[in-house]
């Protein structure tokens, strides 16, 4: 791991975020880019208006004060830090930051309390998974000391996972953690015998170059089952594949990856199918 994003808009849920990426920052030693997202109208920044120019600039300044107030954490001491300060809400700005320096992961904050909709960046908070190719940690909540070394990884192992399932894979490396992958067995018309979610277990490994041994779990509900594993083997965060055209909220076949943030309390990891 070289570099982590997190996103911050100076609430307390965002500094849970900082805090946690923090903690990850001083155990793998990598640098950290705080980034903090303006909402200025776009139409405003290329004008020559006078009003307008006088507008933007305090607002960047202001910004720039607020971001630097922010950034005066005793926990901050002795780590590498540098703060951006983006114009306006453009996610996949995001990413393509990401990608120009090699960041390993975007942390960001929510309250848990109507899922990606309460995301600290607010309502738009869904579009930063939707365009993020990096895996996104969602922190709920204050955690004491991060420390990932082992989470679940579910999935309804069908074709379109693969890609999260090794990107899922490559990230437990970078943190040196152990992942526990699960199939989540439920009573209803996707029900499958032991012997036939096996099957589709092992086609899937097969196709992922994998040994990675699977679980069942059975439970009422995808999304609890989810929880309740993660609960019984004491993880440390819970991850799972997002769509990247219709966001998290198609994760299987509804809405099982808000649910998961929503009453998940330990941190999510969220990977672009």
């Amino acid at each position: 791991m070289k570099k982590i994003i997190v996103l911050t808009d100076f609430s307390e849920q965002s500094e849970y975020a900082l805090k946690a990426a923090v903690d990850l920052v001083k155990k793998h030693d990598v640098e950290l880019f705080v980034v903090h997202m303006l909402e200025l109208n776009q139409a405003i920044l290329p004008s020559t208006d006078g009003i307008y120019i006088e507008q933007t600039v305090f607002m960047v300044k202001l910004a720039e004060k607020n971001l630097n107030e922010f950034l005066k954490k005793p926990y901050l001491d002795g780590v590498k830090v540098t703060p951006v300060i983006k114009h306006y809400k453009v996610y996949s700005e995001l990413d393509a930051m990401a990608k120009e320096h090699d960041a390993d992961l975007i942390v960001m904050g929510s309250n848990g309390a109507s899922g990606f909709e309460e995301l600290v960046i607010g309502s738009n908070a869904e579009k930063v998974v939707r365009n993020a190719t990096v895996p996104v940690l969602v922190i709920k909540g204050k955690v004491e000391n991060l420390n990932i070394e082992r989470f679940v990884f579910a999935c309804d192992f069908n074709d379109d996972n693969l890609p999260a399932f090794q990107k899922a894979s490559e990230f437990a490396k970078l943190l040196k953690a152990s992942m526990e992958v699960v199939f989540i067995n439920t009573p209803n018309d996707d029900f499958l015998s032991n012997r036939d979610a096996y099957q589709k277990i092992n086609k899937f490994l097969t196709k992922a170059n994998s040994a990675q041994q699977v679980e069942i779990y059975n439970d009422y509900s995808v999304e609890q089952g989810i929880i309740n594993y993660g609960n019984t083997i004491l993880a440390d965060a819970i991850a799972i594949p997002t769509h990247g055209r219709k966001g998290i909220s198609h994760f299987f076949n509804g809405s099982v990856g808000e649910d998961v943030v929503n009453h998940a309390r330990i941190p999510v990891i969220t990977f672009k199918i």
